[in-house]
């Protein structure tokens, strides 16, 4: 099986990402296969799915009929997961399309929880480190999400979403959607030496424990961060700690060892990786031939985007 000419026969949003990372095509290519996110298949159908509000499913992050109907359940369905979907699909940040959905976000949507406008952010960091990755993707200031991360910073180094005095330890699913938040944003924008400070320390958090393990006994912290899914929303996996070191320490650190060994073991006998926890809830999009137990080309091209990396050096 060629696993490249198979990920090629995907969406656009997969072609484009295997054309850029695995088969080194020229840019101009890249960019005319990038085009296609925005008015065919994945892409397209999500775009025409917002609202002339700039929403999707009527809030900014969970809509008004999860407390009746999925109070205990996750939701996938609005602005911030759309918004999040967009950015895995690689939209042109410069297309006109991207410009128009997003000009609609920054007037309109505003947070469930405060009220303020979404670029302007939320309290906790597993929303506000995506909600500024979302925003640096797609060129938007966001200096007071900046902020209110580097505020929220505990004293191990990590996050965590469900501490709200300060004192408690991090988590990893809250820590690497600060991490992503803040270095896509440092790449973006230079960033601060406290921004630097905080992103190097939150690495720290994830390295010492070698991405998946306990500091103090060297177990599994969770069995499902040895799990690979997508979309990950706001929950950790290796994958996704390792494809984050990938762009974050180019030069690779000695402590991803044991999780890229783990990702590489994971390899179906054609070369293909499966989705191995997916994260249930109401979503705009279903990917199409993308399920639970099943090959999948968006785990099958962050798998040997990473191993590219790893095996480069």
């Amino acid at each position: 099986m060629d696993v490249i000419e198979y990920l090629m026969d995907g969406d656009p949003a997969i072609r484009w990402q295997v054309m850029q990372d695995l088969s080194g095509a020229p840019a101009d290519e890249v960019a005319a296969e990038r085009a296609k996110v925005a008015t065919e298949g994945w892409g397209a159908k999500l775009l025409s799915l917002q609202a002339e509000d700039g929403q999707w499913d009527g809030a900014a992050y969970r809509p008004a009929w999860a407390d009746e109907y999925a109070t205990f359940f996750d939701v996938w369905s609005t602005t911030h997961f759309s918004l999040d979907s967009l950015v895995d699909l690689g939209l042109d940040p410069d297309s006109p399309e991207a410009r128009s959905a997003v000009d609609r976000v920054a007037e309109n949507v505003r947070w469930d929880y405060n009220q303020e406008l979404y670029f302007e952010g939320e309290v906790e960091p597993c929303i506000n480190g995506r909600a500024l990755a979302i925003a640096t993707y797609f060129g938007r200031e966001a200096p007071r999400i900046a902020q209110t991360l580097l505020e929220t910073q505990l004293d191990d180094g990590g996050w965590n979403c469900w501490v709200e005095d300060g004192n408690g330890v991090g988590s990893f699913h809250s820590t690497i959607c600060a991490l992503e938040g803040l270095r896509d944003w440092e790449l973006a924008t230079g960033g601060t030496p406290e921004s630097k400070e905080a992103r190097l320390r939150g690495e720290e958090y994830l390295l010492e424990r070698r991405l998946l393990f306990r500091a103090s006994t060297g177990e599994v912290i969770d069995p499902r961060f040895a799990m690979l899914s997508f979309p990950t929303r706001w929950y950790y996996d290796v994958l996704r700690g390792a494809d984050y070191f990938r762009v974050a320490r180019p030069d690779r650190d000695p402590r991803c060892t044991d999780a890229v060994d783990l990702i590489r073991s994971k390899a179906l006998p054609f070369g293909m990786w499966k989705i191995e926890n997916e994260h249930q809830g109401a979503s705009q999009l279903r990917f199409d031939q993308e399920a639970e137990g099943f090959p999948s080309r968006w785990v099958t091209l962050r798998a040997l985007r990473v191993l590219r990396w790893w095996d480069a050096a």
